[in-house]
């Protein structure tokens, strides 16, 4: 595995990290044995970088990884959020946002009991809340710094001017937002002034939510898979999309490399500031993925890519419109 720094941390984490929402939340069955594995397989392979959330299962997520966390603290860097209510109606997707000091107070005590640990590494605001000023949330996070409770802030999903205004109340190491072959949104102005604050961009998502692999095929989506909700699992931009997985694995193939990898690779070749969360529950996929650290892309290759994508424009939008409202606040 290589490492890179988190933002202005110092902190040395891999290069690519593991997203661990599906194994809990969202992306159909549950396989507790299997997400376990895969944890202790992340160990092995030098993926210290783990993303959690206390929206995931409604907490179930923080407590899976206790399980293997809190024999293996001195060798995982755990991040996770708070912000999100959780309800059995919005199982997969919220759009009731807390980032207020009272609900966060309790929040980060409940992800200290369930994923066993004294202190969390990187606490993230899920999202930002539009009725309560940023100042206020990150203020009351700072404190938590204070208090010995967490290390560092990060945001998830903000406007470079959220960025602006979270970084004049406490250093933000790190900002997470969707960023992907498929959405790149970020690239204008919210990377810029990421980097103007020394962050690291921790993009989510970074294959397509499972479209940009080899063997995407929305037939074999499970019942209650939240990803049959989203535009770009629909008609009419399914279609487009399918056509653009397929000529990327053709590009992929003539590589001796997976789409997985391929995609990963080029979020990479972004920058050293740049570090993808792919979410994965099992152990096959998380050792492809490991493998992306070491595929370098040039400049031909990155130039195809972007010409393959430019012929498949009408990927249709990443969320539906309420989920939408959230993202970039």
């Amino acid at each position: 595995m290589k490492y890179k720094i988190l933002g202005n941390t110092g902190e040395k984490i891999s290069a690519i990290g593991l997203g661990c929402m599906g194994m809990s939340h969202a992306y159909g069955n549950i396989d507790d044995n299997e997400s376990i594995n895969t944890l202790h397989k992340a160990l092995d392979l030098g993926i210290n970088f783990w993303d959690t959330a206390d929206f995931y299962g409604g907490g179930n997520n923080e407590k899976l990884i206790s399980k293997v966390l809190k024999p293996n603290r001195d060798k995982v860097f755990i991040a996770t959020k708070f912000g999100f209510r959780y309800d059995e109606s919005s199982i997969s997707f919220s759009n009731h946002v807390d980032g207020s000091p009272e609900y966060m107070k309790k929040a980060v005590e409940l992800s200290l009991q369930r994923l066993e640990i004294d202190c969390i590494d990187l606490y993230y605001l899920h999202r930002i809340d539009p009725n309560v000023p940023i100042e206020e949330s990150i203020g009351a996070m700072s404190n938590l710094v204070k208090e010995g409770k967490i290390r560092y802030l990060g945001i998830c999903e903000a406007s470079a001017k959220s960025i602006e205004r979270a970084n004049s109340v406490h250093p933000i190491a790190a900002l997470q937002s969707e960023y992907s072959l498929l959405t790149r949104d970020v690239e204008a102005e919210i990377l810029p002034m990421v980097r103007k604050h020394n962050m690291s961009l921790i993009p989510f998502s970074p294959l397509g939510r499972g479209m940009l692999t080899e063997n995407f095929d929305v037939n074999q989506l499970k019942q209650g898979d939240s990803r049959l909700k989203l535009p770009r699992f629909q008609s009419p931009y399914l279609e487009n999309n399918q056509k653009l997985v397929q000529s990327l694995t053709e590009f992929s193939t003539s590589k001796g490399i997976t789409n997985a990898q391929m995609a990963l690779a080029w979020l990479m070749a972004q920058g050293d500031d740049i570090i993808p969360i792919p979410g994965t529950k099992k152990q096959k996929y998380l050792e492809i993925n490991a493998k992306s650290v070491d595929i370098v892309l040039s400049k031909d290759d990155i130039n195809t890519i972007d010409s393959i994508i430019a012929k498949y424009p009408n990927t249709g939008e990443r969320y539906n419109e309420d989920s939408l409202k959230l993202t970039n606040g």
